[in-house]
C-alpha cells in the first residue's frame, strides 16, 4: 500500500509573511515572486485594514499576472484575519484555486502590525517573519512568536545597515539564538545570494509540503497588545488573542 504521505497534496502549499509595519513584507513577497515565477504557479493574497495598496504595489510590479494577486481589506486589526477569523483569507486563497488551478504556492501577507502577529496553522502551511535593520539591531532580541518559533525569520534590507549603524552579522546572531537554532535569513533585495537563499529556502518547504513530511507548526498566540483609538486620538484598548 503506497505511503499517504507521499501523495501530491490536493492544494497548493500557503506560505504567510508576517512582521511589523515597514519591514518590507510586500517587497520579501515581490522577491519570491520574481526568484520563482518563471518555475512555479503562484499566487498572491494581500491584507490591509482599509485599502488595497500593496495588491496595487505588486500590480505595477509586475511580479505576476495582476489578476494572480488578491487584496483582503479586514475592516478590523490586521492579525485578527490571519489567526482569529481566518475565513476571509480561506476564502481568497480557494478562489485562487479555482481560477487558476493547479496552483502550487500561495503567499499571504499579512497587514503591518507588531512583534507578535502570527498566522494560524489553520490558514498556512509555514510562515515567515519578516523584521528589517532600520528597526535597531536589538529587535531581534526582543522575542515573541513570530521571531522565535517563525519557518523562517528574514533580517531584511541589510543593504541600509551601515546607514542606521546596525551590525548584520551581531543581529543575525541574536535572532539565531533567540530562536534556538531554527533558521534566519539576513536579506537584501540588491543583493542577488541572499535572493537565492530565500528562493531555495521555499523550495525546499515546497518539496517538503509535496512529498507529504511537512506539518505545520503554530508559533504559539499573541500577547495582548494596545491598538490606537482612530476616533478618538489619545483613546485606544487593549486586545487580547485567546487560543
Amino acid at each position: 500500500m503506497p505511503d499517504p504521505r507521499s501523495q501530491t497534496p490536493a492544494r497548493a502549499l500557503r506560505l504567510g509573511v508576517a512582521g511589523p509595519v515597514g519591514t518590507g513584507k510586500t517587497s520579501v513577497i515581490a522577491a519570491i515572486c520574481k526568484a520563482l515565477a518563471d518555475d512555479l504557479e503562484i499566487g498572491v493574497i494581500t491584507n490591509d485594514i482599509y485599502t488595497d495598496e500593496d495588491a496595487r504595489f505588486l500590480k505595477s510590479a509586475g511580479v505576476l499576472d495582476a489578476d494572480r494577486i488578491r487584496a483582503v481589506e479586514t475592516g478590523a486589526c490586521p492579525h485578527t484575519a490571519i489567526r482569529d477569523d481566518i475565513t476571509a483569507n480561506a476564502l481568497a486563497a480557494d478562489d485562487l484555486e479555482a481560477d487558476f488551478a493547479p496552483l502550487e504556492l500561495i503567499l499571504i501577507e499579512s497587514g503591518g502590525d507588531n512583534l507578535t502577529a502570527t498566522f494560524s496553522p489553520a490558514l498556512v502551511d509555514a510562515q515567515l517573519f519578516v523584521l528589517d535593520v532600520a528597526g535597531g539591531g536589538d529587535v531581534a532580541r526582543k522575542g515573541g512568536p513570530g521571531i522565535g518559533r517563525a519557518d523562517l525569520l528574514v533580517v531584511n534590507k541589510t543593504d541600509l545597515a551601515p546607514y542606521v549603524g546596525v551590525d548584520v552579522a551581531a543581529m543575525v546572531a541574536d535572532a539565531g539564538q533567540a530562536r534556538e537554532g531554527r533558521p534566519v535569513l539576513a536579506l537584501s533585495k540588491t543583493d542577488e545570494a541572499s535572493i537565492n537563499e530565500l528562493r531555495a529556502w521555499v523550495l525546499g518547504v515546497l518539496a517538503s509540503y509535496q512529498s507529504g513530511h511537512h506539518s505545520p507548526v503554530d508559533p504559539g498566540p499573541m500577547a495582548p497588545h494596545f491598538h490606537a483609538d482612530e476616533e478618538h486620538p489619545g483613546g485606544g484598548y487593549t486586545h487580547a488573542h485567546e487560543h
